[in-house]
């Protein structure tokens, strides 16, 4: 039986789904624990994400699903608690079981989710799909999913760009198709690439993130007609980088950076 959502969980949905389809890009700086989300929340963002890489590197696990469930949507759950935005969380291929691990995510606040493919086959993929949309509907909220494909992340070094970028296409498809506002493809920096998976999915379809040193600019990704773009580990891996420079720059004899700020 569908329960009614909490009007307030309902609200933030609604809010999350109409920033991907709005003309101005959405732009994420990923988040992985309470302080880093109250951070980016402080600074005027609309929404926040997590990062299933960071939450794993906070406590000790590699990527790939290997933290445990139970811990990663406690972490989830104390993020969504500290923050008044809408919060889309990374639950990676669904622990086993996407619908599932959606209703849960539900059920401690979050209105949006990335699911890899995995580069699974693409019924398998598309029935994945389908559950996490089906969870969104029975808790009465309208899900965010930013459907993922690891069509470039696992593409054959020596296969033919265009054949790469098609197959993306040909799942990103099969994903609106089955009811994902969004499509997530990760790898996707290059301006013709993404002007052309842009035109096959539609405007405001398409996610990116933005990789240091590689990605366009928000304001250039919002012009082609991108949704989102995210940050993914990049933004804990700023952080770190920070603070190994600050530590080395002490321990060789001088001080902390001037303009530290007390964010916390």
């Amino acid at each position: 039986m569908t329960q009614t959502p909490p009007t307030d969980l309902a609200r933030r949905a609604r809010t999350l789904l109409d920033l991907h389809t709005a003309p101005d890009i959405l732009t994420l700086a990923n988040v992985w624990d309470v302080v880093s989300a109250q951070v980016v929340a402080a600074t005027g963002a609309r929404a926040l994400a997590t990062a299933s890489h960071s939450i794993a590197s906070t406590f000790g696990y590699p990527d790939g699903e290997n933290i445990p469930l139970e811990l990663h949507l406690d972490m989830v759950r104390r993020i969504v608690q500290a923050v008044d935005l809408p919060v889309s969380m990374d639950f990676e291929a669904g622990y086993g079981n996407p619908g599932e691990t959606t209703r849960r995510a539900i059920e401690i606040g979050v209105v949006g989710g990335n699911l890899e493919d995995q580069m699974r086959p693409l019924d398998e993929a598309v029935t994945a799909v389908e559950a996490v949309m089906a969870a969104g509907r029975e808790a009465g909220i309208e899900f965010v999913l930013n459907a993922r494909t690891d069509a470039l992340v696992r593409a054959d070094p020596e296969a033919p760009r265009s054949r790469v970028i098609d197959e993306a296409i040909r799942r990103g498809r099969a994903f609106l198709d089955a009811g994902a506002p969004v499509v997530f493809v990760p790898r996707l920096v290059a301006r013709d690439e993404i002007q052309a998976v842009v035109e096959a999915l539609g405007p405001r379809k398409l996610t990116v993130i933005s990789v240091p040193g590689a990605s366009l600019p928000a304001r250039e990704l919002q012009d082609l007609g991108v949704a989102r773009v995210s940050t993914g580990p990049f933004t804990q891996r700023v952080a770190l980088t920070a603070l190994q420079d600050a530590a080395a720059a002490l321990l060789a004899g001088g001080t902390l950076p001037e303009g530290t700020r007390p964010l916390n």
